[in-house]
């Protein structure tokens, strides 16, 4: 039985994919689980894995073509089988037709007004996303046409209908890349939609620098990846997030949903933009498979090679922009999750060293960190005590990694 090759739904909301790549080409051998094709979102280009084993056959789409989540875009069939040519319906839920082949990118065309491209008679097909776009910026849909297989217009086509209406009275400009085009859009939303709360400490990083030094060099000399901050500071968070359930649960369907698992996001700038590959289980890896397993990410997304499966399931981000010098920022919760925490840069000041009235000024190595938070899932009390022990946990290192000695 041939068995369909669709345009994943990589992330939320997401309504198209654009194909970059065939990774086979027609009438050639696959196995499942095989690269197959590469895509582009507005996170990253992605290998998409093959849905079973067989001949690659009836490919409709070619690269650079933009396509609907849930098109059919090729088949796998048996040696010697026909793919299919009848209707199918879309994981999307929409109804396409498998013998439409796209033959190079879908370009949205903006006709005068006077050549409207519906029919008065007839329903505008349009996606729920594009016809509120289309609200917000005010366009005609009579003057849009739909780039997807039947005419359905789409978000993608709403956003070209208003900038090429903006462009006859401004000079042209750079509307960047598909990721950072989406990036934008994606955190406009977020932050526009998602009452963020924000919750401040400084921490003493004297502990955290001497964790470093020591694990380290343990670390690399068994042979895994150079120790970073970072590396630390998702191995302690995710430990402290098991106190913490609300800090890790998402905001979906209008409730709170708490997620059994904890898996650490970790914000990295690519080229065009920013992606949070995620850390799955981080509180049950040890510190140098966290190390390597970072390490791995920071390599596949500077390439552009992360997977679907490196992106998804994120319940909590951190955001680290300590090795840039900046000392202090609130960052942009990534819905659904219920929260991210900033980093800022570690630096020497002059804070009171001891207590009460014993206190005299002395110099430490200190580190602002932000909590920005959903105020839907969490309150501000649970904030504070969630940073509270996430600095104990900073200033005691020791007592939340597995990789010190018991002597220790």
């Amino acid at each position: 039985m041939a068995i369909s090759v669709v345009m994943p739904a990589l992330e939320m909301a997401q309504e198209t994919g654009k194909l970059i790549s065939w990774l086979k080409k027609e009438g050639e051998s696959v196995a499942k689980g095989e690269p197959l094709l590469e895509i582009e979102t507005d996170k990253a280009v992605m290998e998409i894995e093959s849905p079973g084993e067989g001949v690659l056959a009836g490919i409709k789409v070619r690269a650079g073509a933009e396509v609907p989540v849930g098109h059919t875009i090729a088949w796998i069939v048996r040696p010697g089988e026909t793919p299919p040519t009848d209707e199918v319906t879309a994981a999307s839920g929409r109804k396409t037709t498998s013998s439409v082949t796209t033959s190079g990118p879908a370009s949205p065309t903006v006709t005068p007004a006077s050549a409207a491209t519906q029919s008065a008679t007839q329903p505008i097909k349009i996606s729920p996303k594009a016809r509120r776009l289309a609200t917000e910026r005010g366009v005609n849909l009579a003057d849009v046409r739909g780039s997807a297989p039947g005419g359905e217009i789409l978000a993608s086509d709403i956003l070209a209908a208003a900038e090429a209406r903006s462009s006859a009275s401004a000079a042209p400009a750079d509307s960047g890349s598909t990721i950072s085009r989406l990036m934008a859009e994606r955190t406009t939303q977020s932050w526009t939609t998602v009452p963020h709360f924000f919750v401040i400490r400084e921490v003493d990083a004297s502990a955290l620098n001497a964790a470093r030094q020591k694990l380290g060099a343990e670390i690399e000399q068994a042979g895994g990846a150079k120790l970073t901050h970072t590396d630390l500071l998702i191995a302690l968070v995710a430990s402290v997030l098991r106190k913490h359930s609300r800090l890790n649960a998402s905001w979906i369907q209008e409730s709170v949903r708490t997620n059994p698992d904890i898996n650490v996001g970790v914000a990295m700038a690519v080229e065009d933009g920013v992606v949070a590959p995620v850390i799955r289980h981080a509180d049950k890896m040890k510190l140098s498979e966290i190390a390597l397993l970072r390490r791995d990410l920071a390599e596949h997304a500077r390439s552009g090679r992360l997977r679907p499966a490196d992106l998804s399931g994120g319940t909590f981000t951190i955001s680290n922009l300590g090795m840039f010098g900046v000392d202090a920022f609130t960052a942009i919760i990534i819905p659904p999750q219920a929260a991210i925490l900033a980093v800022g840069a570690i630096a020497d000041r002059v804070v009171p060293v001891g207590e009460g009235s014993a206190a005299q000024p002395g110099i430490r190595p200190m580190m602002t960190l932000t909590l920005s938070s959903d105020h839907r899932v969490v309150d501000g009390a649970r904030a504070a005590e969630f940073m509270r022990d996430l600095v104990e946990a900073l200033g005691s290192p020791q007592k939340y990694l597995d990789c010190y000695t018991a002597a220790e």
